[in-house]
């Protein structure tokens, strides 16, 4: 079994009721456990929602949440993701005196458009892999982003 402080991901389906995301956050912080990422949606046409988790950690640790998380009583289905597919989205605001063709086409590269333009300035969103998004953040510093906005991962078994 590996010790490597590995990023991990982590599907929580719950019954959609109120407090469920405060004991499950409850459970990681009372164990010293970081979240990295955390997206909760309800799922369409059910009483559910599925949280996606992003953390770290070894092979015995991510077994140790699993094994935590099955106890807690909203708790239907715990699963760390193997072959996924992954997404996240950002969005950011840059004045509009930057080059709007450079922005659009970089945005293009990374699944991304711009999504408004007004007096004074040009937002757009891209939705990619994390480690593109990261990519896509670092480029576009040199068109002064006012503000920045991202959201948690989301993910899915291939």
């Amino acid at each position: 079994m590996s010790d490597n402080n590995e990023r991990r991901v982590v599907s929580v389906i719950v019954v959609n009721e109120a407090s469920v995301l405060s004991r499950i956050t409850d459970l990681f912080s009372g164990r010293g456990y970081n979240i990295t990422s955390l997206s909760v949606a309800p799922i369409p046409e059910s009483k559910y929602s599925r949280l996606t988790i992003v953390t770290s950690g070894s092979v015995r640790v991510i077994e140790q949440i699993t094994k935590q998380l099955h106890k807690l009583i909203p708790v239907l289905r715990v699963y760390e993701h193997a072959d996924l597919v992954e997404k996240e989205m950002a969005i950011v605001k840059f004045p509009a005196s930057e080059n709007i063709a450079d922005i659009s086409t970089l945005c293009a590269v990374y699944n991304g458009k711009i999504v408004n333009v007004g007096e004074n300035v040009i937002i757009v969103m891209v939705s990619d892999e994390p480690k593109r998004v990261d990519n896509f953040l670092k480029i576009i510093k040199r068109y002064n982003p006012k503000e920045i906005v991202r959201s948690g991962a989301v993910a899915l078994e291939r």
